[in-house]
């Protein structure tokens, strides 16, 4: 049974007459006559009887009729909201990242992604890297955010944003009155580290290749907490420079440039590989792609 089958019963039922239906179509009398009978089969019972030119419902049919006006209803009504999305989109777009790009790089793209559409909602789920990564897999989030590289091939990868990890000591750290420190100076004062992460691989990495051995004094699981451990005196840290540039402003902190050393930190708008975006979706991504520009 399909919506075409209905709509051909109900023209039927208003013209009470095969061949007007027809012409009202714009197919001929043959086919309404296929598709009325390909319906009746389906249902199991005459709807219709043809005595000479005159067409009337059985009792089937006369109960059938409803049933067809309000498949037909719905699907107008479903077809008009679907339409709606594309005029005026509602709905929601769920976005999953770790909690300093939500605290520090999506507030923008959240703020001009509003002003052009109020009416769709936008959910924000907190998680770390891994768990990001599987919930764009698992289709149980429509965007997520994280670190470069994803050699993922089931992904889509759009760059969204360019940073560095900058190092940063507590406002009474020794170490403010240098211009600049080499790592060794780094790996000479305590530190406080992520526990895991794209962040925390790096900073192995760098120290791993100059044959140093870091000084840990605490290991945490979210960037923020570095933030204010650090800024608490409880050591030195590595942190995007976007996420505390404020704090330097504001003294609380101070960035030291180290000598030959550039951690890039760049993220990713990722979504599930052939994934259809729809109208406000692909706003979305504009405008966060777009804050490369700014």
């Amino acid at each position: 049974m399909d919506f075409e089958q209905l709509k051909t019963f109900l023209e039927v039922s208003r013209q009470k007459s095969f061949s007007r239906a027809a012409e009202r179509l714009l197919v001929t009398q043959p086919a309404i006559s296929a598709q009325i009978r390909s319906l009746e089969k389906e249902v199991g019972a005459r709807l219709f009887d043809r005595d000479g030119g005159k067409v009337t419902f059985t009792a089937a049919g006369r109960v059938f009729e409803p049933f067809a006006e309000h498949c037909l209803n719905c699907q107008s009504h479903i077809m008009g909201i679907v339409a709606e999305l594309h005029r005026s989109p509602r709905g929601a777009i769920s976005i999953s990242a770790n909690e300093a790009t939500c605290l520090y790089v999506l507030p923008a793209v959240f703020a001009q992604f509003r002003k052009q559409f109020l009416r769709v909602g936008l959910s924000i789920v907190r998680a770390e890297r891994s768990r990001t990564l599987e919930a764009v897999l698992n289709r149980e989030v429509d965007f997520g955010v994280v670190a470069l590289p994803v050699k993922d091939p089931r992904i889509t990868v759009e760059p969204i944003h360019k940073d560095e990890l900058a190092f940063v000591v507590p406002a009474a750290h020794p170490l403010t009155a240098h211009v600049h420190v080499t790592l060794k100076e780094v790996a000479q004062h305590a530190m406080v580290l992520m526990k895991k992460g794209r962040q925390r691989e790096l900073l192995d990495n760098l120290f791993h290749m100059q044959d140093l051995q870091p000084k840990i004094a605490l290991e945490v699981e979210s960037s923020e907490l570095v933030k204010r451990l650090v800024a608490a005196g409880l050591g030195t840290g590595f942190l995007p420079r976007a996420n505390v540039a404020s704090d330097a402003q504001a003294g609380l902190l101070k960035i030291i440039p180290v000598d030959d050393v550039r951690l890039s930190r760049d993220l990713a708008l990722i979504y599930r590989k052939g994934k259809e975006l729809t109208r406000a979706a692909q706003v979305f991504l504009d405008i966060a792609k777009g804050q490369l520009d700014d």
